[in-house]
């Protein structure tokens, strides 16, 4: 049965069906959950949320007391390497980016001209690009959430290369693993040089002839890849299934469920990701955290959940450099994303919309209880272009 209880009336055993708020307003990636330790407990209460909807079919009624069920602790974190700042990895990072870019344009110019792949190019930036992720993930991340739409093709492998990268630190994933992924994002649109540039760079809506072409670059990318002995399956994968859907409702095959790689499907939702919150020729970008609900919406059927969920976690609600509104009506920029708490990371303070102007930059950790933490809460995101605010000039 589902009932509405108040939030003093939740307990460890409980199954939640609804959190009655907001997707961004809690600190889970599925609106429905069972609550197995206090930890859990502690998130919901401290997100504010006053009432919510249980199953009683599937856990605790209110009834109930806590102690007939065992109260198992959370799950031991794997320990990692701690990253330096962001302010630390970022000038590294902009050279890694100008370097990536310089290298992806030299392999793609040599295949738009019939000469043969250069995976020593491409092995080359990747090992620079997996070195930065390790440090900071976030500094590479943030700086190639901005791109020129002309550049699009170009920049759009570089970041699914380091997105991929990211994805699969964060998964604990073999380094010599990581290593082929980064590769396979890095040229998993190589066959787009075999598409007219009237069609990749047309601004409005490409016809049924002209996008029928366009699906043609995965087949396409497959053909230039098989002519270099020796590239490993992973590649192939990322190369051949990222645009495959889980629902059968992808490209080129039409493939299902297990069909599809897990690499493959990460490489889809990486992929998607990147090109929502890029600069296109035919449209503008959109938000991260807009992009990362409809991607979690999709999660029904075009993505594993699962995977879904991993990596809204690996980038977080609030990616590193994104603009956000405050309550008290001030302009912050995301410099730490937040370890434990995704609605609670650390903010660079920075303009006052009320009085319209700039003010003097300050630090906030909103996952610390402080006085001055009163108004601070994000009430939203906002659009970088519309205040005409580089955020990148404040990480």
């Amino acid at each position: 049965m589902i009932k509405k209880i108040k939030i003093n009336e939740l307990k460890i055993g409980m199954y939640i069906h609804d959190f009655n708020c907001s997707w961004v307003d809690h600190p889970f990636f599925t609106n429905s959950l069972k609550i197995s330790n206090q930890m859990m407990m502690e998130k919901v209460i401290k997100a504010g949320i006053r009432e919510l909807y249980i199953d009683t079919s599937k856990g605790l009624d209110t009834d109930l007391k806590t102690d007939q069920i065992p109260q198992s602790p959370p799950a031991p974190l794997k320990k990692k390497k701690k990253p330096v700042s962001v302010a630390a990895e970022i000038g590294r990072a902009v050279a890694i980016k100008k370097e990536a870019q310089q290298a992806v344009t030299g392999i793609m110019d040599d295949i738009k001209t019939g000469k043969p792949i250069n995976t020593d190019k491409a092995e080359n930036v990747v090992e620079n690009i997996m070195s930065s992720v390790f440090r900071n993930q976030d500094a590479l991340v943030s700086l190639l959430r901005i791109k020129q739409a002309d550049e699009y093709t170009y920049m759009h492998s570089v970041s699914s290369c380091v997105l991929l990268s990211t994805f699969c630190n964060y998964l604990d994933i073999d380094k010599k693993l990581i290593r082929e992924v980064a590769i396979g994002g890095l040229l998993h649109d190589i066959g787009k040089m075999r598409i007219p540039d009237t069609i990749l760079n047309k601004p409005g809506k490409l016809s049924d002839i002209e996008y029928k072409l366009m699906k043609g670059h995965v087949k396409h990318g497959l053909n230039i890849i098989e002519q270099k002995p020796g590239i490993n399956p992973i590649v192939m994968n990322i190369i051949a299934q990222h645009h495959e859907r889980l629902d059968g409702s992808g490209y080129p095959n039409g493939l299902q469920g297990n069909e599809i790689s897990k690499f493959g499907q990460m490489a889809a939702i990486v992929d998607i990701y990147d090109a929502m919150t890029s600069e296109r020729c035919y449209r503008g970008r959109l938000q991260p955290t807009v992009v990362l609900k409809k991607i979690f919406e999709w999660g029904k059927s075009h993505f594993d959940k699962e995977l879904v969920q991993q990596f809204i976690q690996c980038i977080g609600i609030y990616p590193v450099g994104t603009l956000v509104r405050l309550e008290n009506g001030y302009l912050a920029v995301i410099i730490n994303r937040g370890s434990k708490d995704m609605l609670h990371p650390t903010i660079r303070v920075i303009y006052n919309t009320k009085k319209e102007h700039y003010i003097q930059p300050y630090e906030i950790d909103l996952s610390k209880k402080s006085v001055g933490n009163g108004n601070s809460k994000i009430v939203g995101y906002e659009s970088p272009d519309k205040w005409q605010i580089d955020t990148g000039a404040y990480l």
